[in-house]
């Protein structure tokens, strides 16, 4: 397949650092519309709104709504002929497969790919303590994400990827922005890593909070996946992409045909 335009969208808001980083890379080489939140909308998943307002943008359009709120609009009334989307490239990493259906940056390119349209959804891993998300990123941070996009763009739907599977969940280390500019992090193939560990605790006066211990784990190096993991990956330097497919696949062997037959006739008893 052949890329002219590209629909750009994220969930941290159409003025973020991540989204310009990857609008500068590949307007170069194609045209990219940006149809992205007027703000930060991370962690909504596939959140569908009833209708949004949109407002003209220098880069595209600002939509009063969610990432997939923006795929939805823009596929489908505001850049129809659209080749393909690209999703970020979100302020954070979305690793591990429990992360997946949360992340308004994943959401938006699975969205993509019930429009039969492939998506590259980006994000960059930024270490640090738990107040990280409050960092000041740098336009150089995003070099690793922001080439590895374009590369994955470019070649990926030359080589017929996208015939295989429906979108890539591309996530980044992020740069040193005084090392080497051309100095690319190496890509490695990945598998969504399926460990799972958040936690729960009841204050006893009728709150609930949840914490991921997986991001100190990232921190001290340590953690619990095995070479091949998209978590691995970066923390070991390298751009992980796992290729993946929509969700909800109906298993045609499940056991249930025997359950089913029997429904009518034992109903009255369940």
């Amino acid at each position: 397949m052949t890329v002219e335009r590209v629909l750009l969208t994220n969930d941290d808001g159409i003025d973020a650092g991540g989204l310009r980083a990857l609008y500068d890379a590949l307007s170069a080489d194609y045209d990219v519309v940006a149809v992205a939140p007027t703000g930060d909308r991370s962690s909504t998943g596939r959140t569908l709104s009833d209708g949004v307002d949109i407002a003209d943008h220098e880069l595209g359009y600002a939509v009063d709504g969610t990432p997939v709120d923006c795929v939805v609009a823009g596929l489908d009334a505001l850049v129809p002929d659209a080749d393909l989307v690209v999703a970020g490239c979100n302020e954070g990493a979305n690793l591990g497969a429990y992360t997946l259906g949360r992340s308004g940056t994943v959401s938006a390119a699975v969205e993509a790919a019930f429009f039969d349209v492939p998506a590259v959804a980006t994000s960059m891993y930024v270490p640090g303590d738990e107040d990280w998300w409050k960092r000041e990123l740098k336009p150089a941070e995003f070099a690793n994400a922001a080439r590895a996009t374009r590369y994955l763009v470019r070649e990926a739907t030359a080589s017929d990827a996208f015939d295989r599977v429906d979108y890539l969940n591309v996530n980044a280390p992020i740069a040193d922005p005084d090392g080497e500019p051309d100095r690319p992090a190496p890509m490695r193939v990945t598998t969504p890593s399926p460990w799972y560990g958040m936690e729960a605790a009841h204050d006893g006066n009728g709150r609930v909070t949840f914490s991921d211990p997986i991001w100190g784990k990232m921190n001290d190096n340590d953690v619990p996946d095995p070479v091949g993991t998209d978590r691995r990956a970066v923390v070991d330097g390298e751009v992980s992409v796992s290729p993946l497919s929509v969700p909800h696949a109906a298993e045609s062997d499940a056991g249930l045909d025997e359950l089913a037959t029997a429904y009518g006739r034992t109903v009255e008893n369940v």
